[in-house]
C-alpha cells in the first residue's frame, strides 16, 4: 500500500472529470475452488486497488459527487471469524490508511444504489468481469446480465484509462522493485535448462522464488520446449538436448504491479547455427522496436517496423522472398509472427484489459487492424510519457498454420515454403522486455536479463 496522499490525489484527479452522479468501484470477493472454505488465490480488482488501495475481499467504494462523500463498504470479522483468523484491524481504521473518512456495512451498498436509482442519479461503473459483482449490479440496478457491459459508463472508462495509463513515480519504483525478483526468477530458470529435466521443475522453481519474495506470478507461466505454442501452459515435457526452452513469465509485487519478460534458452547451453540465425533476427527486431520508442509515435507503426526487420532477416536466410515492405503490407510475415508487438502493463500484466482493450490500446485516431497477426496487437495508439509497454516480437514455426497456408498457395510470392518446411519442429523464439516511455525517449526497466546469444550461452559456463 502506498501513502494515503497518493490515493487521495488519484481520487481528486478522478473527481475533476465529473460534475455529478456516483462513481462506483467494486472490489473482488473470494471464490471457492471445490467447496466454500477452499478458495482460489484472492486478487483484488485493479481499479479498486488504484483508487482505494485496500487489498482485501468483500469491499466496494463509492464517490458521491453530489453529496461530496467517499464511502468504503465492507464488514468487520465477527468472533467466529476471529477464532480462525485472529484479530484483524477494523474497517474504520483501515480506511484512514487510504485517506477515506467514512465506511459502512456492505449490506448498505445495495440500499445506497437503489436510492440513487430512484432519484434518477447517474451511477457510473466499469465493465464487471467478476461473477459476484455482476450479480450485485443485476440485483441492485435491475440491469439484465447480458446488458451489464453496454451499461458500463464510457465516461468512467475513459477517465480511468487516462489516469492509470500514466504511471506515477511510486508505480515505476514498484515495478522496478519487482524487476529484481523477475531477474532472479529468469536467471535461475535459464540455468536450469538441462536435458532430462521436466518443464514443471523449472516452472515450480520460478513460482517458488516469487512466493518467497512475498509476491506471486503476474500470470500463469508460459514455459515450454514447444515455443511455437504461444500460450504453452502445459509443463509436462521432458527437456532434451537440442531443444529450445521458451520462458514467458512475470512477478506480481505485494502492491499488485506486474513484470513481464520472455527469454529463450538452448537446453544444452549452446545454440545451433540455425537457432542462432533465427534468434538474432528476433533480437534485432526487438532492439529496433525499443530504439524507436518515444512520445508521439504510434505503437502500431513500431509493430510494423518490427515486422519488417523480421521479414528482412527471414529473407536474408531464404525463408521469405520478394519486396519486404510489400510482404509486410500484405501480411505474409504473420505466418512467422501471428501476434502483436506488445501491450500496456501496470497493475495488470495486460493493463486494464478488463475495462476493454479497445479503450486502452486504441483511440479515434488509431484503430485496430483486421489483418491476421496485426489484428492481435493490443496497443496501437500514440505513446505518451508515463506509459509502460512490453516489447515482445517472435518467430514461430507452427505446422498447422504452415500446412494451411501452403495448401491455399497463400503468399507464394513472399514465402519460400520448401525452405520453411526444413524448420518444422524448430519451435519458436520470443524475446520480451518492459519499457517506460520517458519525456525524451524510453527506458528499459529493471536489471537486464541476459538476452544476447553470448550472454545466454554464458549462463552455462
Amino acid at each position: 500500500m502506498f501513502d494515503a496522499k497518493i490515493y487521495t490525489k488519484r481520487r481528486k484527479l478522478l473527481k475533476k472529470e465529473f460534475k455529478k452522479g456516483i462513481l462506483l468501484f467494486l472490489g473482488n470477493t473470494e471464490l471457492p475452488m471445490n467447496y466454500p472454505q477452499n478458495v482460489y488465490h484472492f486478487r483484488q480488482d485493479s481499479s479498486f486497488l488504484y483508487f482505494f488501495g485496500i487489498d482485501e475481499p468483500g469491499l466496494a467504494a463509492i464517490i458521491d459527487l453530489d453529496n461530496k462523500k467517499e464511502i468504503i463498504f465492507g464488514d468487520d470479522v465477527d468472533i467466529e471469524d476471529v477464532i480462525w483468523t485472529g484479530p484483524l484491524p477494523l474497517l474504520k481504521d483501515k480506511i484512514t490508511n487510504v485517506g477515506v473518512a467514512e465506511c459502512a456495512p456492505f449490506s448498505k451498498l445495495s440500499e445506497y444504489l437503489e436510492n440513487a436509482k430512484t432519484q434518477n442519479r447517474k451511477i457510473h461503473f466499469l465493465p464487471p468481469y467478476h461473477p459476484n459483482n455482476q450479480i450485485l449490479l443485476n440485483t441492485s440496478l435491475d440491469i439484465p446480465f447480458g446488458k451489464l457491459k453496454e451499461n458500463a459508463s464510457p465516461e468512467l472508462i475513459n477517465v480511468v484509462v487516462k489516469l492509470r495509463s500514466l504511471k506515477g513515480r511510486e508505480e515505476i519504483k514498484e515495478i522496478e522493485n519487482g524487476m529484481k525478483t523477475a531477474y532472479k526468477m529468469f536467471t535461475t530458470a535459464m540455468k536450469m535448462a538441462k536435458p532430462g529435466l521436466f518443464e514443471y521443475e523449472v516452472a515450480g522453481k520460478m513460482e517458488g522464488i516469487a512466493r518467497a519474495k512475498n509476491g506471486s506470478l503476474s500470470f500463469p507461466t508460459i514455459l515450454s520446449v514447444r515455443g511455437e505454442i504461444l500460450h504453452g501452459h502445459y509443463h509436462n515435457n521432458q527437456m532434451k538436448d537440442g531443444d529450445l526452452l521458451l520462458i514467458d513469465a512475470g512477478f506480481e509485487t505485494p502492491n499488485g504491479y506486474a513484470t513481464d519478460h520472455t527469454r529463450v534458452v538452448p537446453v544444452n547451453g549452446k545454440f545451433t547455427q540455425k537457432q542462432k540465425e533465427i534468434y538474432q533476427i528476433v533480437l534485432d527486431s526487438q532492439l529496433a522496436a525499443i530504439d524507436a520508442i518515444k512520445p508521439g509515435v504510434t505503437y502500431q507503426s513500431i509493430h510494423l517496423l518490427s515486422c519488417k526487420v523480421i521479414a528482412k532477416g527471414l529473407k536474408d536466410i531464404g525463408l521469405m522472398k520478394g519486396d519486404v515492405d510489400e510482404a509486410v503490407k500484405a501480411g505474409a510475415h504473420a505466418m512467422f509472427l501471428p501476434h502483436g508487438l506488445g501491450h500496456m502493463m501496470g497493475l495488470d500484466v495486460h493493463d486494464m484489459e478488463d475495462i476493454g482493450q479497445i479503450f486502452v490500446g486504441y483511440d479515434d485516431e488509431v484503430r485496430p487492424s483486421d489483418q491476421f497477426g496485426t489484428a492481435y496487437l493490443r496497443m496501437g495508439r500514440r505513446l505518451q510519457p508515463g506509459f509502460v509497454i512490453t516489447v515482445e516480437p517472435g518467430i514461430y514455426f507452427i505446422p498447422d498454420l504452415f500446412n494451411l497456408w501452403k495448401s491455399e498457395k497463400k503468399f507464394t510470392e513472399f514465402i519460400n515454403y520448401d525452405k520453411v518446411a526444413e524448420y518444422l519442429g524448430f519451435g519458436g523464439i520470443r524475446i520480451e522486455d518492459d519499457v517506460l516511455v520517458t519525456d525524451d525517449g524510453h527506458k528499459v526497466l529493471g536489471k537486464p536479463i541476459p538476452k544476447t546469444i553470448e550472454e545466454v550461452e554464458g549462463l552455462f559456463k
